[in-house]
């Protein structure tokens, strides 16, 4: 039995519950490792902290499933809710905060709007993370600038003060605007060594179980209340079906299904790990389907395991 049904508002990454996670070389990653280390010790308050680039994350000091539940939050619900045009560096249509002689872009998701405002309300929401021994009730603070964003937890038992606040935009403003710059940059500069985006003869999702890691290339937007995929509702209901039958059994095993429309559906399990690909590859047969399902692992996920 599946654990959700396949519609538009519901699909297989709803079944998954998994984290896109964003990839960085090592040194940004550093940089922000260091950026959090900072915070938390200017910011005694904070408990926990987490980081986000483009809706997908880069560092977590939560524990796996608080994380998967709070990552789902925000990217369906609270993201979502503040989109705007977002900025591909330094320059910006948008005004500026000033902080010192540094400009920022940082604002409040949370919390208060604007904090100039003599009436801001310095309300957050609050979250319950699992502790050894029971539940821990935590504010939720998430501050954004551009395309970076960090959720900081701090107590419920703290009063968070107007105070603070500004002690917190003064600090994490600068450094979060010049960090979602250089993490943009070296995006870019990946993108351009790869190569210009054309279009594959596959799309896939793929799923870990272990570290809740996932990543897809059928799904455009993704929300609460609708998700966009690329791909056409039958394939989609295929792969739903793959995966009820992987749910069934403990095995490894592959399962490969030729649509109706031309298209060829693969699906991988192995070693709590779920690949599921679809080809659009009219006249292949299921030698050449299996080859080209190889290929994709070596070039996608090549230091992944798929048992043949």
């Amino acid at each position: 039995m599946c654990n959700c049904p396949l519609s538009l508002s519901c699909d297989l990454l709803d079944v998954f519950g998994g984290i896109a996670f964003f990839p960085l070389d090592k040194m940004t990653y550093l940089k922000i490792q260091s950026f959090v280390n900072r915070v938390e010790e200017s910011l005694s308050l904070i408990k926990y902290t987490a980081f986000l680039y483009n809706d997908q994350l880069i560092w977590s000091g939560l524990e796996q499933d608080d994380m998967r539940i709070l990552y789902k939050y925000l990217t369906t619900s609270l993201f979502p809710r503040h989109s705007e045009p977002e900025l591909a560096g330094r320059d910006s249509p948008l005004r500026p905060e000033v902080a010192g002689n540094l400009l920022h872009y940082g604002r409040f998701l949370t919390g208060p709007a604007n904090l100039k405002d003599p009436e801001a309300k310095f309300r957050f929401p609050r979250i319950f993370v699992n502790t050894e021994d029971s539940y821990e009730e935590l504010h939720l603070i998430v501050y954004k600038a551009m395309s970076a964003a960090v959720c900081f937890m701090i107590s419920a038992s703290v009063e968070l003060t107007r105070e603070f606040c500004e002690q917190l935009d003064g600090l994490v403003g600068p450094q979060l605007t010049l960090l979602a710059s250089d993490i943009c940059e070296q995006y870019n500069v990946n993108r351009r060594i790869s190569g210009p985006d054309k279009e594959p003869q596959f799309k896939f999702i793929y799923f870990n179980h272990m570290n809740l890691a996932e990543k897809s290339t059928i799904h455009m937007r993704k929300t609460a209340s609708v998700s966009l995929t690329s791909v056409h509702p039958d394939l989609m209901k295929i792969l739903g079906d793959i995966n009820c039958d992987f749910a069934r059994v403990d095995e490894d095993e592959e399962i490969i299904v030729k649509a109706m429309t031309d298209y060829w559906v693969v699906g991988k399990k192995s070693d709590q790990r779920e690949l599921y690909v679809i080809l659009n590859q009219k006249n292949a047969n299921l030698i050449e389907v299996n080859e080209e399902v190889k290929r994709l692992c070596a070039t996608q996920f090549n230091n992944i395991f798929f048992l043949d």
